[in-house]
């Protein structure tokens, strides 16, 4: 992994496997890529402590889209550690409402009621997003070079943060977590079947997933970037 970035794996709840995020060096603060379920805040806020990103340096929270195990700390670190909140607008209101399946296709009733209780996303953990990213975006006035790219299927609004350096930060549109492959569960297949192809004609070194390690994208097998 490149040194200038840091991954921090935190658990899901009950065993469900795990979920990355990633702060990066920003100027002369940090920029925070999702920030888990809220049922480890404390653990994020120790490894964010540890890492020397402390309150006030914060500058920006970048959410790879809406789903509670990438959100759910948002609200709490806005406000402890005075930053701001960016994501698509196409996931915006998944975050406004509390409910991860609000604009997704065809959303399973039981996990509709069951998910909010697992991951605790509740009023508090609500937010409207300070930013409004889209495709083509630049981090650049944060003190990141980077960009930003939508790459909808797991969700409409998920979005990928490309660094200068080669670095992909691909929320759950790819996942490594037995190979690398295109994530186990997606809203429109066909749509991340296409952000697939968009991705391979950029200049990726690796790929860092929102569930399990990084991965060069030779790994990924041809058929899988294929629409």
């Amino acid at each position: 992994m490149a040194q200038s970035m840091s991954m921090i794996t935190l658990p899901l709840p009950l065993g469900m496997g795990s979920v990355n995020c990633y702060l990066l060096p920003a100027g002369d603060g940090y920029i925070l890529i999702d920030t888990g379920a809220s049922h480890v805040r404390h653990m994020l806020r120790r490894e964010l402590g540890k890492l020397g990103c402390q309150p006030g340096a914060l500058h920006l929270i970048i959410l790879t889209h809406g789903d509670f195990d990438h959100t759910g700390n948002a609200a709490y670190f806005r406000a402890a550690f005075r930053s701001k909140i960016a994501m698509h607008a196409d996931d915006a209101r998944m975050a406004e409402a509390g409910d991860m399946f609000v604009n997704r296709h065809k959303p399973n009733a039981v996990l509709r009621a069951l998910i909010p209780r697992l991951f605790g996303f509740g009023r508090a953990e609500r937010f409207t997003p300070d930013i409004l990213l889209e495709d083509g975006s630049t981090l650049s006035t944060y003190g990141l070079q980077a960009q930003v790219f939508s790459i909808p299927g797991h969700s409409r609004g998920s979005l990928g943060i490309l660094t200068a350096a080669g670095d992909l930060i691909c929320g759950d549109l790819m996942e490594n977590t037995k190979k690398p492959a295109l994530g186990s569960l997606m809203d429109d297949r066909d749509a991340a079947l296409h952000s697939a192809a968009k991705l391979r004609s950029l200049a990726i070194r690796t790929v860092y997933p929102g569930h399990g390690k990084p991965f060069s994208m030779d790994e990924l097998s041809g058929d899988q970037l294929v629409a």
